[in-house]
């Protein structure tokens, strides 16, 4: 993995971060004394200039009351991980929503191979 893809993935693995301490409802400061950090060291992390250990991520996912993979699977470049992430993105909307979601990403993902 070159310089670039690193500071893709801590960016990516950031904003996962960032949105499940939302969905939580705490800010980075309620993370930071959770966590026993400075609020800063939250921001870092959730900005992609800090990349967080593993047994940080477990720590994350425990106080958000989520899956330690969540922060992973959504900032991977494999179209597996992609894919879950997808799932995980419809889970609770309507059949008919994601029927046409379905029929939105089939076409664009269709334009977007042609332009290639």
């Amino acid at each position: 993995m070159d310089r670039e893809q690193e500071q893709a993935l801590a960016e990516a693995v950031g904003r996962a971060i960032a949105r499940k301490r939302v969905e939580a409802g705490l800010t980075q400061e309620q993370v930071a004394e959770q966590l026993a950090l400075g609020r800063e060291a939250v921001a870092r992390v959730e900005r992609g200039t800090a990349i967080p250990t593993i047994v940080r991520l477990v720590e994350l996912a425990e106080l958000f009351g989520c899956r330690t993979e969540e922060f992973l699977s959504g900032a991977s470049t494999r179209e597996d991980d992609q894919a879950v992430a997808i799932a995980g993105a419809l889970r609770g909307v309507s059949l008919k929503d994601r029927q046409m979601l379905m029929e939105w990403l089939t076409t664009l993902a269709q334009r977007l191979r042609k332009g290639a």
